[in-house]
């Protein structure tokens, strides 16, 4: 949900980026009963926007960091966390403090506390029945583990220099998780605890959901370790387009039913190699995807974070004042005219000042190190 600010945009990226906010948030209509019979075909498996980010976050985030240890053997862990936190926490806090101080706001009445959301332990431990307001923090607590913990271990994998290494460890995230999921769909379906087990226990938590971002940091470490198999397969890309259309057509079969076995066994990884596919081909300016152009998708997608996080406030507030009274084209019409306003503004008043600022910190972090290099 929080793409690195690029200074040349790629269209390919920013048109899947913007499709996945837009499709969430389709999805996310239902708390305020729908958006008529008429989306619902599209709105159905808007959650799997989510899953683009993912992918999305482990190919760029992922390549930031293996970019540094390719090129100097060693990541600035200050200047890495210091980046993510002011692209991340200013707008995150704002909408935060919405939530905690104004409850009348809230697309539903209960809400785990504060901390748990400032912790970004939100989705290891919540009561989703009782306490689903603000529920779509989860995400964004999924991909602050990943950035704390996935730049230590890159460092310590590349201090050992082993393909094998890799490999292995990669192979083990992927089928440990298939297996993970299956016994615990397996153990909760045949006790069916009392409280919504396959959120709690399956869709939220951090370790039953990295597929994405294991296949985003397959591309990445590709793309910078093995260049000349990039090259390579460029000239596939739009073959690896059409395949990746095929696995997410694949996906929603295999996601009939959202909370059965076989989605929460094999349903991630193959959804989630689907939308890698499409994010390798969008990443080729040469490509269907990646020179594909449409107007508006660079704008969605640089404010696609403010929009995830405000648009469930946002229709609640817009479904309250309508009161009913607004049905149809109208209805969507003025949802989606609200959320863009509102994203639009938390994006401009928050995002960019917190961007402006990171650079100015940033800059001085590194002026004693272009002092001492002039001295020598």
């Amino acid at each position: 949900m929080t793409p690195p600010r690029q200074l040349a945009r790629m269209p390919g990226l920013d048109l899947l980026r913007a499709i996945a906010i837009l499709w969430v948030m389709l999805f996310h209509s239902f708390i305020v009963g729908g958006l008529g019979d008429d989306w619902g075909w599209l709105s159905k498996f808007g959650w799997m926007g989510v899953d683009i980010f993912f992918v999305l976050s482990g190919y760029l985030i992922g390549g930031q960091v293996l970019q540094q240890l390719r090129d100097r053997s060693r990541i600035d862990f200050g200047d890495f966390y210091l980046r993510r936190a002011l692209r991340i926490l200013p707008a995150f806090w704002v909408v935060l403090a919405i939530y905690v101080l104004f409850p009348a706001w809230r697309e539903v009445d209960g809400m785990e506390p504060w901390w748990k959301f400032a912790a970004f332990i939100y989705n290891l431990d919540v009561d989703y029945n009782a306490h689903a307001a603000f529920s779509h923090a989860w995400s964004l607590c999924v991909e602050e583990h990943f950035y704390l913990v996935f730049p230590l271990l890159a460092a310590w994998i590349f201090r050992r220099n082993s393909l094998l290494l890799s490999i292995a460890l990669l192979a083990f995230v992927l089928l440990g998780g298939i297996a993970l999921r299956s016994a615990i769909w397996l153990h909760d379906n045949a006790l069916q605890p009392d409280r919504n087990w396959f959120i709690e226990d399956l869709y939220y938590p951090t370790w039953c959901r990295l597929d994405g971002l294991l296949v985003g940091v397959a591309l990445a470490a590709m793309k910078v370790f093995r260049p000349q198999w990039w090259l390579r397969l460029r000239g596939y890309a739009n073959v690896a387009a059409l395949l990746g259309v095929i696995g997410v057509i694949v996906s929603f079969f295999l996601h009939a039913q959202r909370g059965g076995l076989l989605a929460n066994s094999i349903g991630w990884p193959v959804l989630s190699l689907a939308f890698g596919l499409l994010v390798f081909a969008a990443a080729e300016c040469d490509s269907w995807i990646g020179r594909w152009r449409v107007p508006g998708a660079s704008w969605i997608a640089a404010i696609s974070y403010s929009l995830y996080l405000s648009h469930k406030l946002v229709m609640h507030g817009v479904d309250v004042a309508n009161d009913g009274r607004v049905h149809g084209i109208a209805a969507f019409a003025s949802y989606a005219v609200a959320i863009l306003a509102a994203g639009a503004l938390l994006h401009y008043a928050v995002e960019q000042p917190g961007l402006r600022l990171r650079s100015r910190w940033l800059a001085v972090r590194r002026m004693p190190n272009a002092t001492a290099l002039q001295q020598e």
